[in-house]
């Protein structure tokens, strides 16, 4: 059996999708599953030992060009698929599959996908609250219970990967490494103010961790206004926007604590084992929590969050600004939860 799977073009949402592919090699011993994924989120399917092959697929979010879709669907024909997986809800996603004549292709409804999607499921939103179950109950027949609990994620990194990042990156692994993950891709209101990370980088110093700032180049300005708000003596190393995602991970999985924003990393952390401590504003630990029984998530709750905003539409972003240093600190050495 072949099957490609069209891959979420979220790095986080590519964690959480690991689950299904899980069930689906349980479901079909000898399955080949390959992936159509943009090249932003294929290092983390390449960590994922459920995926064979990755074909890039090189569209900017929202990019249509039906030229382009019609010569990849082509190739693929040759390769014989049976089943195709389409997990994002776009009608674009699931042109290919269709383009390429893979026989079942299997989806939520989405987009009014009717023809291009022919076997198809109805999202019911109380049942499969969370978005790593909806992934996965592609992997059941429409409309039959999901079995739970889901297998977790689990990304591969080895102690050669990470000997050869620490190199390439010139820094020396410390006995007790804090990483912090301090951007979101999607917008300010899910990002903890930086002042914040500061002052929890200083406690976590005078308790004898290094603390490094991972994220990609957009978070880099972030990353220095931690430090222009860090003391002298408790400077962290701004490691944002120079590694790959490939190093990132390795990083990720060499650290004995990760802080986080709800993002993309935060899956990544969760999914490598590592104690992780999630930061929550706008966004809903309810929707994409982070997968793992070493996972605390620290959220307020106010009456006016989960707005899932990129800004606050009140301005004052109280979901993160009232959430005290203290009270992650707390969670990161083992105390209070959220």
């Amino acid at each position: 059996m072949k099957a490609l799977v069209v891959a979420p073009s979220w790095i986080g949402d590519s964690v959480l999708a690991q689950p299904l592919f899980t069930r689906l090699h349980e479901r079909t011993p000898g399955l080949q599953l390959d992936a159509l994924a943009p090249r932003w989120v294929a290092p983390v399917l390449e960590r994922m030992p459920e995926i064979n092959r990755i074909v890039d697929s090189p569209f900017a979010h929202g990019e249509l060009s039906l030229r382009t879709r019609h010569r990849i669907a082509r190739e693929l024909a040759r390769e014989g698929y049976q089943r195709a997986y389409v997990l994002p809800n776009s009608l674009k996603s699931a042109l290919i599959p269709f383009f390429a004549d893979i026989p079942e292709r299997i989806g939520f409804i989405g987009e009014t996908r009717y023809g291009l999607i022919n076997h198809r499921h109805t999202l019911d939103k109380k049942l499969l609250p969370q978005m790593a179950e909806r992934f996965a109950q592609l992997a059941e027949e429409p409309a039959t219970p999901l079995p739970r609990p889901l297998p977790q994620p689990c990304l591969r990194t080895s102690p050669a990967q990470r000997i050869e990042t620490l190199a390439a990156l010139g820094v020396s692994l410390p006995a007790k490494l804090a990483v912090f993950c301090p951007g979101a891709e999607y917008g300010p209101a899910k990002r903890w103010p930086a002042r914040h990370f500061a002052a929890l980088a200083a406690a976590l110093a005078q308790r004898g961790h290094a603390v490094w700032l991972l994220g990609s180049a957009k978070d880099r300005p972030v990353g220095e206004e931690i430090l222009d708000h860090a003391s002298p003596g408790s400077l962290p190393l701004n490691l944002c926007g120079a590694t790959t995602l490939a190093q990132a991970i390795d990083l990720l999985g060499a650290a004995s604590l990760v802080v986080c924003n709800d993002s993309g990393l935060m899956h990544v952390a969760a999914a490598l084992g590592r104690r992780v401590v999630a930061v929550y504003g706008s966004s809903s630990p309810e929707f994409t929590p982070p997968l793992s029984a070493t996972a605390t998530i620290i959220s307020l709750n106010l009456a006016c969050s989960p707005c899932f905003k990129r800004q606050c539409p009140l301005g004052h972003l109280d979901c993160l600004q009232q959430l005290e240093p203290e009270r992650v600190l707390a969670a990161c050495l083992g105390g209070v939860a959220a």
